[in-house]
Parts: structure tokens; sequence; C-alpha cells
């Protein structure tokens, strides 16, 4: 029998430009460090540094108790998808209806579902950059080409310009994330309304991915979709994860208008089959009782924020303060202009964790990503480690 692997066990081609996150080989170093009995200064995960509130979990624990475990309408139960739409139009100034949101498993399963409702084998997504990690494979996943268009660039020369210069035949969506992960640019209404002037000249579908709108520090959040002639064209994903510190509940949302939202609803459907009961009750709670733990989470996340950039300056890695998320994006060439060999050097040397910015695209080369979503303790720790050890 031949040992050469038959045809048959090969996976689909859809996998082939798929790959694994490179945070996830960070953190498996960061383990065998520890195994070896170092301390390690970790900046390098997404994790909300609180734990979720009380009245979320007290809201898990009565649906547990009331028997609120069984199936539930796969796209979501009515109260929460009431509420959510509630909030939508009074805060996001999004005219959205109940029945245009969807409930979801996090907000990487709502990005799944927009981009699979959207993006056909060779269309082309126009995707601002330095970006989130894994769009490039989301829409790999759908057999489409991602297409880099320099943040910098576009907010310098115009967001019409610079988007129409990397525009082709077929381009068919714009990938538009505020707060920006990793650099945490907020971008300004009158940009929204560049990208949006673009898209409806071109007929483009955006999806927008606001996980950290309630993480703005200057300035403030805006919703493209919130534009005249925009909801149509538009999938909107959000995630509990990052506003109430609930990253292990795996709570999302997206609003779309048809035909985008049965396509977001088959692809839930025939994934998940919805989302866990007793978690959207919790979920409800969230978004109908009274609590300034946002107020009191954006306090202490603008107070490690400013601890960091001043620490990060001082030592010469020179960073813009972000107006948003819990990222600072430094240049770092001053270590080494090889973002990788900037990360080893640092967590060799001072035992402190980032990402490569090379990770987040071209553009983020020469960079470092540092979470400020973390302990006092841990940044003092980290920047006193690296003034002695760089």
């Amino acid at each position: 029998m031949s040992s050469t692997p038959s045809a048959v066990f090969r996976l689909a081609t859809r996998f082939d430009d798929v790959g694994f996150s490179d945070i996830v080989k960070i953190r498996n170093k960061i383990m065998e460090l520890r195994a070896g009995g170092a301390s390690v200064f970790q900046f390098e995960g997404g994790e909300p540094f609180s734990n979720t509130p009380e009245h979320i979990k007290e809201a898990m624990t009565r649906a547990l108790v009331e028997h609120k475990t069984r199936y539930s309408p796969s796209s979501g139960i009515a109260e929460l998808r009431a509420a959510i739409a509630d909030k939508l139009r009074e805060r996001n100034q999004i005219a959205a209806q109940a029945d245009e949101v969807i409930v979801l498993n996090g907000g990487m399963q709502g990005l799944f579902g927009a981009f699979q409702s959207v993006v056909n084998p060779g269309d082309e997504v126009l995707v601002l950059s330095p970006y989130w990690t894994p769009i490039k494979d989301l829409i790999a996943h759908c057999q489409g080409q991602t297409v880099l268009v320099p943040t910098a660039e576009a907010r310098r020369d115009g967001f019409v310009e610079t988007l129409a210069r990397y525009a082709t035949e077929k381009t068919r969506a714009i990938y538009y994330n505020t707060p920006q992960n990793p650099t945490g640019i907020v971008y300004t209404r009158e940009e929204a309304e560049a990208v949006a002037r673009f898209a409806r000249e071109r007929d483009l579908i955006v999806i927008a991915d606001e996980a950290y709108e309630d993480l703005v520090y200057e300035g403030e959040h805006f919703s493209i979709a919130s534009l005249e002639g925009m909801m149509e064209r538009t999938i909107t994903c959000f995630t509990l994860s990052k506003s109430y510190a609930m990253t292990g509940w795996r709570l999302g949302y997206a609003v779309a208008t048809e035909p985008w939202m049965t396509g977001m609803r088959k692809s839930l459907l025939y994934s998940t089959n919805g989302v866990s009961t007793p978690t959207q009750w919790a979920a409800l709670a969230a978004f109908t009782q009274e609590s300034d733990f946002l107020n009191t989470s954006l306090a202490a996340y603008r107070k490690r924020r400013d601890l960091l950039l001043a620490g990060l300056n001082e030592l010469g890695l020179t960073c813009e303060s972000p107006a948003g998320a819990f990222y600072a994006f430094p240049d770092v060439s001053r270590i080494s202009p090889n973002s990788r060999e900037a990360a080893d050097i640092l967590l060799d040397r001072a035992q402190v964790a980032t990402v490569p910015g090379i990770v987040f695209g071209e553009h983020g080369e020469g960079h470092l990503r540092f979470s400020f979503s973390t302990s006092i303790e841990t940044i003092e720790g980290g920047l006193d480690s690296m003034r002695k050890n760089l």
C-alpha cells in the first residue's frame, strides 16, 4: 500500500490561505518562559482587566434558577433583540428594528457571517491598515482577496482619493474598524462621511467593526451605518466582550437589513444554531439595568493609557496617544526596524511580551502593540524592566 497520502486526504481549498493567530504562538513562548521560572510582564493580550459586573452574573444565575435553558430562537430572544435595537437607535443613531438585529457568539461570529454574506470568490475587500489580524483570514475563507489601504495615507490625502487608488472593478466591500485595533485611531464623523460617499458612489458594502465603541478617550464614537443611505449597505458588528468584560461569555450582535440579514441568519443557523439561552438573559441585564460600569472602566483605562504612554515616550519608543480601544502602538525602530526581532528582544531582555506590528499587516512594521488592559503593577513593572534592560 502506498505511503503517499491520497488526494482525498486534503483540506478543502478554502482553507489554503487561512492561517492561525501569531498571538497564540507568543503566548506559547510566554508559557515556556514561565515554566522555566521567569516572570513575564504581559502586554500582548486583548482581555479586559476587570471582571464581569455583578448584575450581569446575577442575571445569568436567575436564568438558570428559572430554567431558562431551552432552545431560544436562533436569531436571539425577543427581549434582548428589542433592547439592542433600542440601544442602537439611542446611542449609535442607527435606525434599527428588532428584526434587523441578530445575537451572535461574540464579535468574531458576526464578522465571519458578514464576510460570508458579502464576499464571493475573487472579490476584493479594501481593508484600512494596520488591521486586526483575523480579517485577512476571514476574507481568505471566502476565497476573496485582501487589499490593504494605509490608514495614514487616507488620513493625509483624503479617504475618497486614497480608496480610489486601491479600488478595482473587483472591489466588493470595505472593512471599517473604529476604534481601530491595533492603533487606537477613532475615525471622525467627517472621515465616516467620506468612506460612506465612496461606498455609495462605487456601490460597495461596508462591514463595520465597532468592538471598542465604549472605549473612546478623545473625540466621539460614530457609527457609519447612521449616515443617510448607509444602513442598507452596511453590516455593523458589535461585541459585549470589551464593553462589559465578557470575553469568555462569547456574546455579540450585528445589525443589518436584507439581504444581508438572511445571510447572517443562515451563517448562524448552520454553525451554532444560536447562542446559549442563559447568557442571552445575562446580556439583557447589561443593556437594561442601570450601572456606572462603562464610565468607571473608561476612567481606569484612561489612567493606564496615560501611564504606559508616558513611560514608552520616555524610553524613546515614540507613541501617539490612542484615542480609543486599549492598545498603544509605538515606533520601536530604535530597538529594531524588524518588529518580530524587536518583540523577541523585549521578551528575552526585559521579559516584556508584546505583539509584532507586522502581524497587523505591512503598515504595522516597525511598531509593537502593547495592551494597557492590564494591572497598574504590570505596567509599572514592565516599564521599569525596560528601563533597566534596554
